[in-house]
């Protein structure tokens, strides 16, 4: 074993020791500095080349900006909840992918596995009366099954993920043929499912469950210091948490409050509150990410994302990591499903179809490596956010469609080259040290 694998099996195992309470070798216990010396780490960081999605979210404010010049209803009350609810499926997929990429995987059948699983869904409850509730479960467990199958060829029997994948993409769409019947169409007739993306929680309930968010975040913020306390390893000042918690705040409740604005043409019938795809996304990010950073599981994703190899020798089970990952984001993907199901109206035969390269053009504009070991479930939301401004503001220029697949692929190139070039130059600083 060389020096360098010994270092990365030293650094493993510390960060296996710390999900798990105890103080990693070589950290001193103490603070992490002032607001002055985090902002300079952060700079440090960026300029190392681990800039996260902070292009990402740059871009997103380039494109407001241009957007509302070329076209003043892009900015509007009803075009924002429309972006809202359009992002909604499109980021649940694209934070679906992000935990097989981050161990340096793909699956190109994310999307029709939201197709099948929603042909079963709308066969059961249409046409055989099966309470939706039971219909989605069912349909959930078959994303499970298809990504217990994923898992397994990947895994176990060491097939490429892509070869895997690619097969099932091309199989699934002969399934969603066989369930639905050739060119049969089904309409989404479940109010509870339509209400999803078409609906809005009343103002009040809005503000109440930010409430609740900004507890929760405060509370989770709180914890983790102290849990970092515990096990011996610097923390920040209470100041910088609560400012950090302060912001999250003020964003948020600026965008509860815009959207309990009446956006619609008549007082007498305002259309106004928070549509309710957006709470059920934030709750459903909210326990991907505790999952990811809080659990032992996370870290070891990340470890076997990040070298294989070394998570191995550190005794970690790569192959349950692999098709754990292959199983949530198959099961994410049924949830996308229903999202875009809702938002549609029908389920047809070419249901997802064209869904799954869109999903991982945002995962990766969100900023998440392709390469592996490096990235977020939020990144996965803010990329599809981006993909989804970029369609929804040339269809308000009315301009053709090619144009849109011109530019997403051209900013999805950018991204990847951006991923590229941070790596080397990760590369570069990790040996001046």
């Amino acid at each position: 074993m060389t020096t360098e694998q010994k270092d990365v099996d030293t650094s493993l195992a510390a960060k296996i020791d710390t999900a798990g309470g105890a103080t990693p070798p070589g950290i001193a216990t103490g603070y992490e500095g002032t607001a002055a010396d985090q902002f300079r780490a952060y700079v440090s960081r960026v300029r190392s080349g681990e800039m996260g999605m902070l292009p990402a979210l740059g871009g997103f404010v380039v494109l407001c900006i241009l957007f509302q010049i070329l076209s003043p209803d892009f900015l509007s009350l009803p075009n924002i909840a429309n972006l809202m609810t359009q992002t909604a499926f499109l980021g649940m997929l694209a934070v679906a992918l992000v935990f097989v990429i981050l161990i340096a995987e793909i699956d190109l059948s994310a999307g029709v596995t939201a197709g099948v699983g929603m042909a079963v869904f709308v066969q059961l409850n249409n046409g055989m009366g099966v309470n939706w509730i039971l219909a989605f479960a069912i349909s959930l467990a078959v994303g499970i099954v298809i990504g217990l199958f994923i898992g397994y060829f990947v895994a176990k029997v060491g097939i490429p993920s892509f070869v895997v994948t690619l097969g099932l993409f091309l199989g699934f769409q002969g399934l969603q043929l066989v369930i639905l019947g050739d060119g049969n169409t089904y309409r989404v007739t479940e109010p509870a499912v339509t209400a999803i993306e078409n609906s809005n929680i009343p103002p009040v309930v809005g503000w109440i469950l930010w409430a609740i968010a900004v507890l929760v975040t405060l509370g989770t913020a709180f914890y983790d210091r102290g849990r970092r306390v515990r096990a011996g390893v610097p923390v920040r000042g209470i100041g910088l948490l609560f400012a950090r918690v302060a912001v999250i705040a003020v964003v948020s409740g600026a965008v509860v409050f815009l959207l309990n604005l009446n956006r619609g043409n008549n007082p007498l019938f305002p259309i106004a509150g928070v549509p309710i795809v957006v709470p059920i996304v934030v709750a459903l990010l909210w326990i991907g990410t505790q999952i990811l950073d809080r659990t032992r599981w996370g870290i070891h994703l990340y470890a076997v994302g990040g070298n294989p190899e070394a998570a191995r020798r550190a005794g970690i089970n790569v192959a349950a990591i692999r098709i754990s990952a292959f199983v949530l984001c198959s099961g994410l993907a049924i949830v996308s499903g229903l999202f875009q199901a809702s938002q549609v109206g029908v389920v047809g035969s070419s249901f997802g179809q064209t869904d799954v390269l869109n999903g991982v053009a945002a995962a990766v504009v969100g900023g998440v490596s392709l390469f592996g070991g490096r990235g977020r479930l939020v990144q996965g939301l803010v990329g599809a956010l981006v993909i989804t401004a970029i369609a929804n503001g040339l269809g308000l220029l009315a301009l053709p469609g090619g144009i849109n697949l011109l530019v997403t692929g051209g900013v999805l190139v950018l991204a990847a080259t951006v991923d590229a070039l941070s790596r080397k130059r990760a590369g570069a600083s990790l040996a001046r040290v």
